[in-house]
């Protein structure tokens, strides 16, 4: 997938998990976190994993609204999203919560990022580097 910004708005998208070469569940969560944004309704459907939808509570915390339906979710686009403190639960979810808070409305701080330091060497200068304002806080 390649994700490339156009001036447009994001799109709606439906997609399934499923083994390579389609969708891969390490990209489901990320995704997600892309769609909270997108002009309409994505389904994201997971069938590799059960419960691998931890993330939509501390989406919804930032104004993401996430409906589930079993092995799906139904992510409605919103035109913002607005910072808040969220809690990370694994490294995909962390991203994904990243993902969102960057493109919030204010502050939102990621606690429990020792999941993404598990996967993501120098995250905050990384994207520091590309724009972002980011920094690791104590406590």
């Amino acid at each position: 997938i390649r994700v490339k910004r156009n001036g447009a708005g994001i799109a709606p998208v439906d997609v399934t998990t499923a083994p390579f070469p389609a969708f891969p569940t390490d990209l489901q969560a990320q995704f997600m976190g892309l769609m909270t944004m997108a002009k309409g309704k994505s389904r994201i459907t997971e069938t590799i994993f059960e419960n691998r939808f931890m993330h939509v509570q501390e989406l919804a915390r930032l104004g993401a609204h996430i409906t589930l339906s079993g092995q799906t979710a139904i992510v409605d686009g919103v035109a913002k999203l607005k910072g808040a403190p969220v809690m990370a639960t694994d490294l995909r979810a962390s991203v994904s919560l990243v993902i969102a808070g960057l493109a919030a409305e204010g502050e939102t701080t990621v606690n429990r990022v020792y999941h993404l330091d598990r996967g993501f060497e120098r995250l905050e200068e990384k994207l520091s580097g590309c724009g972002a304002v980011i920094e690791r806080i104590s406590g």
